[in-house]
């Protein structure tokens, strides 16, 4: 292990914070800027779509609207670095509440599975696959 290994694994985890927080928040412009340009990013197993960066944020900036509070937390990293590339699995716990009075919440636990390329600006997602295991809604 040498200093530049511990500086990417921050680095990623770091990314991996970054990719939550822009969608927790809804800042596309932050979550466009976690992806390359030709990203591929599939939410197909929790119900969504699968499509470009540009095709993923009209998709995210439509749907995440019904929830007025979401809080994705990012745990138990496995990445595996070589060289200028990366792969990421990373388990997700999102706590979601959806927008109006009295309008109950959704949880849902899965993991995050990453294609990283190490970019003058960065680590950031080629590739991006949700694998969605559970959900649980309530009021």
């Amino acid at each position: 292990m040498d200093l530049q290994y511990l500086a990417d694994r921050l680095a990623i985890s770091d990314f991996l914070t970054t990719y939550a927080h822009a969608v927790d928040t809804k800042d596309w412009g932050l979550y466009r800027s976690c992806f390359t340009d030709d990203a591929d990013i599939d939410y197909t197993s929790a119900g969504g779509i699968r499509g470009t960066l540009d095709e993923i944020v009209t998709w995210m900036g439509s749907t995440m609207v019904m929830f007025d509070a979401t809080q994705h937390l990012v745990s138990n990293e496995m990445v595996e670095i070589d060289g200028d590339t990366a792969t990421v699995r990373a388990m997700f716990y999102n706590p979601m509440h959806f927008a109006g009075d009295n309008a109950g919440y959704f949880d849902c636990g899965g993991w995050y599975n990453h294609e990283l390329v190490r970019t003058d600006d960065g680590w950031k997602s080629r590739k991006l696959w949700e694998d969605f295991s559970w959900t649980t809604m309530g009021t």
